[in-house]
């Protein structure tokens, strides 16, 4: 019984490495768009049959390669009427009046505060106040930022989308500039 069954094993050994080796041979696939198709089983048997003349491809030269297919043409748009739609930009990149997630130096003592109103980022930019006291500049919205003051200069980080409004004291008068955070 024992013998039997080795040699079953044997056998079953031998026929799963045919089927390995008979699996890994070229299957005919068809050729990518940009390829020209090359010979296909049907085509090569009907280059390799004989001829009038008796002899297997006596109509082509030896010396010549054979005649090459043309690249498929790729179909024509398909037009519809009305307006065409328009991209929309993803929410993660920025647009061109939203900035992306920079650092925004702002010297308060360089800059009319009256012609900044507001500005666009995305999460993880800082807004940095430079030239300012220590609890000067103020945000209406604490939870979207975080902030902090070393030496006359004050980072605004926003770590969360929303919008928020960061108060800035000048000449006598408290500026606000609104921060769209995307």
């Amino acid at each position: 019984m024992i013998p039997l069954r080795r040699a079953v094993g044997r056998v079953v050994a031998a026929l799963a490495g045919i089927v390995a080796v008979a699996a890994c041979g070229s299957d005919a696939v068809s050729p990518l768009p940009v390829q020209p198709p090359g010979p296909s089983p049907s085509t090569s048997a009907v280059a390799s049959a004989p001829t009038p003349s008796g002899t297997p491809g006596a109509s082509r030269s030896p010396t010549r390669p054979p005649p090459a297919a043309e690249p498929p043409v790729p179909p024509a748009p398909i037009r519809t009427r009305g307006t065409p739609p328009r991209p929309t930009p993803s929410p993660t990149t920025p647009t061109s009046s939203c900035l992306g997630a920079v650092r925004y130096d702002l010297p308060v003592a360089d800059t009319e505060l009256e012609l900044l109103r507001s500005l666009c980022f995305a999460t993880g930019a800082v807004l940095r106040i430079q030239g300012i006291g220590p609890g000067l500049v103020t945000v209406d919205r604490p939870e979207l930022v975080s902030q902090h003051y070393e030496a006359g200069v004050v980072d605004i980080r926003f770590v969360r989308p929303g919008t928020v409004a960061v108060t800035i004291p000048k000449d006598d008068r408290a500026h606000t500039i609104t921060v769209v955070v995307r």
